[in-house]
């Protein structure tokens, strides 16, 4: 069974249409890229995937079950969860706090608990500190839990808002540009990190991208994007040397 099939995703905006025709099927464990052009309508299908927008027409299923249109708190809770092109911390909170947002799905307690600092909700508090602190420990950030998510690098801001969508223990996870702004080292460190996280966490990945190139050497498959249409779709090598990718994406 596919951890994410879409079937015939479509949506209009004003009468222009944004995805028209969208399909993908994805198994567990793949690392898996969409790329194209900007404005190719790579960040509308993850806000239909995350129940931003409810598409027009389509049908989205998670691990077998059906997701199409559902809330994004629900579809969360169903297994996906994403990151931004633009970082999206809260800032004026500390790193082990924007990871500990993440885990409350997982980690329920009453108002009252919480106010009266109840028994229930010290161990809580302690088990989500010690969850947290294992996931920056991933990303080599567990030294600045007390810092401000603000007054990190941009590229540890990046690796940050990562742990923060694994806090949520997702079954598929959504990386729109996470490269975007880094140079080429900080890039190199990501793919890499991206890479351990698949295989630590046994993940299934889905990578937005417009760089041909990053995205060759990490995904093991692709799907290209032009004007909301599917232009191509297989295995890298193959999705490389299409003709029709030459032409429309690369200008050759």
């Amino acid at each position: 069974m596919a951890m994410l099939e879409v079937k015939n995703l479509g949506i209009s905006f004003g009468g222009l249409r944004a995805v028209d025709g969208f399909e993908v099927q994805i198994e567990k464990g793949q690392l898996y890229g969409l790329i194209g052009p900007n404005g190719a309508g790579k960040t509308t299908i993850f806000n239909l995937l995350t129940g931003v927008y409810k598409p027009d027409e389509g049908l989205i299923r998670l691990d077998g079950e059906e997701i199409t249109g559902k809330s994004t708190i629900d579809i969360n809770k169903a297994g996906i969860a994403r990151t931004f092109q633009n970082i999206r911390l809260f800032k004026d909170q500390s790193v082990l706090d924007n990871v500990k947002i993440g885990l409350h799905n997982h980690y329920k307690y009453s108002t009252m608990t919480g106010i009266l600092r109840l028994p229930k909700y010290r161990k809580m508090e302690k088990e989500m500190d010690e969850r947290a602190r294992e996931l920056l420990k991933v990303f080599e950030l567990e030294e600045k839990e007390n810092y401000l998510s603000s007054n990190l690098p941009y590229g540890e801001q990046r690796k940050l808002e990562i742990a923060r969508a694994l806090a949520t223990e997702p079954k598929l996870l959504l990386l729109d540009e996470p490269a975007a702004g880094m140079n080429p080292n900080e890039t190199k460190e990501l793919m890499d990190t991206i890479r351990f996280v698949r295989d630590k966490f046994d993940m299934t990945v889905l990578l937005i991208e417009h760089d041909m190139k990053l995205v060759s050497g990490i995904c093991e498959e692709l799907t290209v994007l032009n004007f909301g249409q599917v232009l191509a779709q297989g295995e890298t090598s193959q999705v490389l040397n299409n003709p029709e990718v030459i032409k429309a994406y690369l200008g050759e």
